[in-house]
């Protein structure tokens, strides 16, 4: 056995009010491989810590897996002028995941005041809670750096397969200087440029819910896929998008 389940309980659905969730969130009793990885991202699969998760709701069928074929991706009007104006503010780096009292700061800024989070999440986030879930991890994992004038204002956790990666969780600086730069747009380009180089197929994007509005911007990217009812539909971008 690779694999326990730990938690399989009903609770009340994070993107959809009056809905109930299932999102049974087996343990990984060792780290996978890359190609084992690629499957798992395959079936929408999310992790958190060293478990994964999917979701198995009772009465919804609302959350839709979504990808981006990178070589295919295209980017519209709007997007072009994101990555003209980040990219004159904005230096990348990359490496492995890591934990500082600074990305522990940003991350808790981002929550509370884009109102992500109860008081009650946050207050129990430390360095524990936040190891626990993005850097304790059943595969390969690693961060994207955003810095403005050498101050870091955003960082995205990608885990990373044979020929995919998926982005895990991506957070910034809230500040009106900073929002201005569309850093969640941005960061989704960078990610999926850096799949492009390093000859990746897919960049997940996770989970997409026409109806909430944290989520509907993934939709924004084309053309990209969607896993409905067991199969990855392609979506093209819509003749009037821009």
């Amino acid at each position: 056995m690779s694999e326990e389940l730990i938690y399989d309980g009903l609770q009340r659905c994070p993107y959809l009010p009056g809905q109930v969730a299932r999102m049974p969130l087996y343990r990984q009793l060792r780290r996978l491989t890359l190609e084992e990885t690629d499957a798992r991202f395959a079936m929408a699969e999310r992790r958190v810590g060293n478990a994964l998760y999917s979701t198995r709701c009772p009465t919804c069928r609302a959350c839709e897996g979504l990808r981006i074929p990178v070589e295919r991706h295209r980017l519209t009007k709007s997007q072009r002028r994101t990555r003209n104006r980040a990219a004159k503010a904005i230096t990348v780096e990359a490496g492995r995941v890591s934990f500082s009292e600074e990305k522990l700061d940003l991350f808790l800024r981002h929550k509370a005041q884009r109102g992500l989070s109860s008081d009650d999440e946050l207050s129990v986030m430390c360095e524990r809670s936040y190891t626990q879930w993005l850097i304790h991890s059943c595969m390969m994992t690693m961060e994207m750096r955003y810095y403005f004038e050498g101050r870091l204002v955003g960082v995205g956790v990608l885990d990373v397969g044979a020929r995919s990666m998926s982005s895990v969780y991506f957070y910034f600086d809230p500040s009106p200087e900073i929002s201005k730069l569309s850093l969640g747009t941005y960061s989704v380009l960078c990610e999926i440029d850096m799949a492009r180089k390093t000859g990746r197929d897919h960049l997940y994007l996770g989970l997409y819910v026409e109806d909430c509005r944290h989520l509907v911007y993934k939709g924004s990217f084309y053309p990209h896929e969607r896993l409905v009812g067991g199969t990855w539909l392609g979506m093209e971008k819509p003749e009037s998008s821009t």
